[in-house]
């Protein structure tokens, strides 16, 4: 439940549409409900601005199916994320809710997604390779579903600098960058030592034998010298995005 989902509630009661006790009765599960398997955080948007996200993998689709319907039923108007969510979870849930959008790439549902707003500053989501694009659409659908403002561009990676640099009028344009590459993982240093913004790098666990599964991306990634870097960690792209919208929600905050 956000924040004008209760001022909401509170003006009806003040108005006499509803009584108190009703309202006690809608504000019961805050600030979670229990169903056994699962403790739902319906005042996590109160609390940050954005709903519980749920983590499909791991979970039995009766789970991820009872969860989902117990934030609609609470959340009625909140965006509902997904996230690792393979094709029959989809197609389950869109029986259930025709409106869930499946992103296959990014193995994400996403229920009622926000909508930017004219203006908003500008997400950029880069990937060193096609490879990485899975892991870059994870970062890119979070992001927008959240209400950002998201632009891509794909396969630039540091064996062909070229490609990147012909976009240097994008990239300039960007607040907040979602850097995705495995490999040696380096992308997310060039970047940063071309623009004056925050650099969000996320490692992919694409490459060889001695890449050790992205942990070799992750520690360049670390170790980089270049200023203004964040790390998330390996095949996260949902951090990424995340992390990435909460910079821009806060610069629209402060131009407000």
């Amino acid at each position: 439940m956000g924040t004008q989902k209760i001022r909401d509630l509170l003006e009806r009661v003040a108005a006499g549409e509803l009584t108190i006790d009703e309202a006690v009765s809608r504000l019961r599960v805050l600030p979670y409900e229990d169903l056994g398997f699962a403790k739902i955080d319906h005042h996590r948007s109160l609390r940050t601005g954005f709903p519980e996200v749920i983590y499909c993998q791991g979970k039995a689709l009766e789970q991820i199916i009872e969860i989902i319907d117990r934030m609609q039923q609470r959340e009625q108007e909140t965006t509902i994320l997904a996230t690792r969510a393979t094709l029959e979870i989809a197609s389950a849930l869109r029986e259930v809710l025709p409106e869930a959008e499946y992103h296959s790439q990014a193995r994400m549902v996403v229920i009622r997604p926000r909508t930017p707003r004219e203006g908003d500053p500008k997400i950029l989501v880069l990937s060193a390779g096609t490879a990485d694009i899975p892991v870059a659409e994870e970062a890119a659908v979070t992001a927008s579903a959240l209400g950002g403002y998201v632009e891509r561009i794909y396969d630039v990676g540091v064996a062909g600098i070229h490609r990147l640099l012909d976009h240097h009028h994008q990239i300039s344009q960007a607040a907040v960058i979602v850097v995705v590459a495995g490999m040696e993982g380096a992308l997310p240093s060039v970047v940063s030592g071309l623009v004056e913004v925050p650099v969000i790098a996320v490692p992919t666990s694409v490459g060889y034998g001695s890449s050790f599964d992205g942990l070799a991306a992750l520690l360049t990634m670390l170790n980089s010298c270049a200023a203004g870097v964040a790390v998330m960690n390996i095949d996260n792209g949902f951090g990424g995005g995340y992390f990435a919208r909460m910079l821009t929600r806060q610069i629209c905050r402060r131009d407000r």
